[in-house]
């Protein structure tokens, strides 16, 4: 998928409504080959997915080994649903103290300035330093069961249309 396609896919106003709620699903490849699929609160920094985890997180390693992940954003309780699935590489920054983006990762915006400051002063006795995950994608698709379908879903409507004029 060309960049210009992702950008196109991720600039529609569903998708932007769905990179604003801020939670998404991490799927990756645990070291035993497993599947794992983790939520995990998320900004988006220009053409960035950035998440953030402390340094012990067991997913780390996963990461390091193999670094392709899947991203899912969507809507709960809402008929049709609305979900974004984007696809990319990881790639893990160690910093030093707390990053900026978790700050702004975590619901900052729904506690009253009195929770804010605790809340800071908790993350901030806690962490050390965190591992910035960064994910550009690499390939995106909206979902919107209005002007987009699943591709088996497509298909299956192509069929139909096909036997129909047939």
């Amino acid at each position: 998928m060309q960049p210009s396609e992702i950008t196109e896919v991720l600039d529609r106003p569903v998708s932007r409504e769905l990179l604003a709620r801020g939670l998404t699903r991490l799927a990756y490849v645990a070291k035993d080959g497993t599947p794992r699929v983790v939520p995990i609160a998320f900004v988006r920094n220009g053409s960035e997915i950035v998440m953030c985890t402390p340094t012990n997180a067991p997913k780390l390693p996963a990461l390091r080994h193999n670094p392709a992940v899947a991203l899912t954003m969507d809507t709960e309780k809402v008929h049709p649903p609305k979900i974004l699935l984007l696809r990319g590489r990881a790639e893990l920054d160690v910093v030093e103290g707390i990053p900026d983006e978790f700050l702004r990762s975590n619901g900052a915006e729904a506690m009253t300035p009195e929770q804010r400051v605790e809340w800071e002063a908790e993350v901030r006795s806690l962490y050390d330093g965190m591992v910035r995950i960064v994910v550009t994608p690499t390939w995106a698709k909206l979902i919107d069961f209005e002007t987009t379908l699943p591709s088996a879903v497509e298909e299956l409507a192509r069929q139909r249309s096909e036997r129909e004029r047939g």
